[in-house]
C-alpha cells in the first residue's frame, strides 16, 4: 500500500523543514551559539515567524496567555475537536536546532499537505509551538504545556531568572497578563489526541539502522543528594587496613550503581553525575563525599526496585567499611505512558514507510509528560546522528525526515478516521 505523501513530494517537504530549521536558529540571544528562552525578545520573534508560516497555510493565528503560538486548521465542522500536533520552540544554552523546533515544522508540513490538497478532516488540525519546555531562564520546565491542561502552580509568577526578573515581570515585559495565565487553558472537549514527533536524542534508532521509532512511554526519574562520611586522616600515616576512606567507598558503589543497572534491563539507566570530595587535599584521606544520583525509566515500580537495591547496596558497603551513607531525595517525576492506540496507530505508518517498527521509551523529558495529563499522547522519534542532542552538533538527514513527514500524516490521517468512526462524524 503507497504512502499518502509521494518520496518525490515528501522529500521536497523535508527540505523546506530543514530550510526553516536553519531561519529559526538563526533567531538566537546570540549569533556564535543558539540559545532562546523563554519570553526573551527571540522567542517572541520566533512565534512571529511560525505564526507567518501557519497564517500561509490558512490556519487561525493566535499566541496564547502564557506565550504558546499555536494555528488550528478547521475540520469538516468548525466546533470539530482537534488533533494536536507540535512540541517547543524554546532552547537550552548553545543547543542544536531540531530538539523542539523539527516537531513545530514537521506538524506544519501534514497541515500544507491538507491545505495544498484543499482537503478538510473530520477533526481539526491544530499545531502548537510551546513556549517553554526546557527551564532554561527560570529552572521551571513546561510552563507552556502546563498552561493548556491548566496546571500552573501558583507560585510560577514569582520565580525568577538570573537578572532577579520574576516570571510576571518577564510576561509584563511580552505583552501577556500574569493575571490571566487560565485563560490559557483548554477545555478536555478541545482535543482528541496529542502526536509529538521529536528527534531521539539518543543513538538506539542509528544503532537499529532505522529512520523512525515509536515512543512506549516517557521515562520517570528520581534524582537524590547522597553522601559517605567516614573519617579524614593523614595519607602517609593511617594504614590502608585501618581507613575509613569515603571516596572509596563512593568509587565502590558508583561501579555497583553501573553493574545493577545493566543488570536490570537495557531501558533503566542509572548515573551518578557530581561528586564533592572533603577535605579535598591530595595528602589527606577523604573523609566526606557527596555525590548525586539520577535514575530512570519507563515503569516506576522497576526504578523504586533498582533504586531500593542501589541504597541497600550503599549501606553495606558504608557498613563494612566503617562509615555511615545518607540520602535524601530531591526531585521525582512519574513515567508517562504514551497512549496505547497511539502506539499501534504510529507503530502501523512507520511500518508502511520503512518496513518494521521499533519500540522505545524516552530518556528524555518532553510536553507530552504534561499533555498526557488531558489528552492521550503519542510520540514518534526520528533518528539523529550519534544519539548527540542539546549541542549544536545535533544532526538529522532530509531521507529520515522526509520519512518522518510521511509516517506523521499516515497517523494523523488515521487517528482522524477513527475520531469520525467513533463519534459519527462525517
Amino acid at each position: 500500500m503507497a504512502v499518502t505523501l509521494p518520496d518525490a513530494e515528501a522529500e521536497q517537504a523535508a527540505l523546506r523543514v530543514l530550510a526553516r530549521s536553519d531561519v529559526l536558529a538563526a533567531i538566537s540571544e546570540s549569533p556564535a551559539m543558539l540559545t532562546r528562552v523563554y519570553l526573551s525578545p527571540e522567542h517572541l520573534r520566533a512565534n512571529q515567524q511560525v505564526g507567518e508560516w501557519m497564517q500561509a497555510l490558512g490556519m487561525r493565528v493566535w499566541q496564547d496567555a502564557v506565550g504558546n503560538i499555536c494555528g488550528r486548521y478547521e475540520g469538516l465542522q468548525s466546533n470539530a475537536p482537534a488533533i494536536l500536533l507540535g512540541s517547543h520552540l524554546d532552547t537550552v544554552r548553545n543547543a542544536g536546532r531540531f530538539d523542539g523546533m523539527l516537531g513545530v515544522l514537521s506538524a506544519l508540513e501534514v497541515v500544507g499537505y491538507l491545505h495544498r490538497q484543499q482537503r478538510r478532516l473530520p477533526v481539526a488540525i491544530e499545531v502548537i509551538g510551546f513556549a517553554d519546555e526546557e527551564g532554561t531562564r527560570f529552572g521551571i520546565t513546561l510552563l507552556g504545556s502546563k498552561g493548556i491542561t491548566g496546571r500552573w502552580p501558583a507560585d510560577w509568577l514569582n520565580k525568577t531568572d538570573a537578572e532577579g526578573i520574576t516570571v510576571a515581570q518577564a510576561m509584563e515585559s511580552a505583552g501577556l497578563d500574569p493575571a490571566a495565565v487560565a485563560q490559557a487553558q483548554r477545555a478536555a472537549s478541545d482535543f482528541c489526541a496529542y502526536l509529538e514527533l521529536h528527534i531521539e536524542q539518543g543513538p538506539c534508532l542509528e544503532q537499529a539502522d532505522l529512520a523512525l521509532g515509536v515512543v512506549t512511554a516517557i521515562n520517570g526519574a528520581r534524582r537524590l543528594n547522597c553522601q559517605f562520611t567516614g573519617l579524614a586522616g593523614h595519607a602517609g600515616t593511617v594504614p590502608m587496613g585501618q581507613r575509613q576512606d569515603a571516596l572509596a567507598a563512593a568509587a565502590e558503589w558508583i561501579c555497583a550503581v553501573e553493574q545493577l543497572a545493566e543488570h536490570y534491563g537495557e531501558h533503566l539507566v542509572a548515573t551518578v553525575g557530581t561528586l564533592a570530595c572533603l577535605p579535598g587535599a591530595v595528602n589527606v584521606i577523604a573523609g566526606q563525599v557527596k555525590l548525586t544520583l539520577d535514575i530512570r525509566g519507563p515503569q516506576d515500580n522497576v526504578v523504586s526496585e533498582l533504586l531500593a537495591h542501589l541504597l541497600a547496596r550503599a549501606e553495606v558497603i558504608a557498613a563494612r567499611r566503617g562509615l555511615t551513607f545518607a540520602t535524601e531525595e530531591f526531585y521525582r517525576i512519574n513515567a508517562t505512558a504514551c497512549d496505547d492506540n497511539l502506539q499501534k496507530c504510529i507503530g502501523d505508518s512507520v511500518s508502511q514507510v520503512q518496513g518494521r517498527s521499533l519500540a522505545l521509551p524516552s530518556g528524555a523529558g518532553h510536553d507530552a509528560i504534561a499533555v498526557a495529563e488531558c489528552w492521550p499522547v503519542g510520540m514518534l522519534f526520528v533518528r539523529c546522528k550519534g544519539g548527540v542532542s542539546h549541542h549544536p552538533d545535533e544532526s538529522v538527514t532530509c531521507d529520515d525526515v522526509a520519512k518522518a513527514l510521511q509516517a506523521y500524516l499516515e497517523t494523523v490521517l488515521s487517528r482522524a478516521a477513527s475520531v469520525a468512526v467513533r463519534t459519527g462524524r462525517p
